[in-house]
């Protein structure tokens, strides 16, 4: 199992995350960009990115109950399987961008919920492979760490 893989199914756990993310678009967009051609491989790299960040977003969802994460991950879902080019992509989620912006404004405040948006953000900012291999595989460290079945901001520990 791929890293990217991996990651997917760490991000989403229950049967119907499953079934409603894990579609072939998602699951296949890392195998699209290993084996895309120079030409296609820019389109196949921010497929790729979507499926990291969507992982990412719906893992800071879960985390702390973040309604705005799992709407912004469910806007990066669509982009991810219904955009046929990087303009498309931009534009699907440019029409989104508020929700994107409140996803920093409205956010709890824990470790785990800033490495999870930390790995969000250098995801946006990945611009080769490599970069953003490297956020995979933290995001995948992370992801094995976190209990998201905790419920944060609950307890009065200090």
């Amino acid at each position: 199992m791929t890293t990217y893989e991996t990651l997917l199914r760490l991000a989403f756990r229950t049967p119907a995350d499953v079934a409603h993310y894990l579609t072939p678009a998602t699951l296949g967009a890392y195998p699209a960009f290993e084996a895309a051609g120079a030409r296609e491989q820019p389109f196949r790299f921010e497929q790729w990115r979507l499926g990291v960040a969507l992982s990412l977003l719906r893992m800071l969802g879960d985390l702390g109950d973040h309604a705005e994460a799992r709407a912004a991950a469910d806007v990066l879902h669509r982009a991810l399987n219904t955009a046929a080019s990087p303009q498309e992509i931009d534009k699907q989620i440019g029409k989104e961008n508020k929700l994107f912006e409140q996803i920093y404004t409205n956010l709890y405040v824990n470790d785990e919920g800033e490495a999870l948006l930390d790995l969000f953000a250098r995801t946006l900012d990945a611009d080769s492979p490599d970069f953003l291999a490297q956020v995979e595989f933290e995001a995948v460290d992370l992801a094995r760490e976190v209990d998201f079945d905790a419920r944060y901001g609950d307890e009065d520990e200090d």
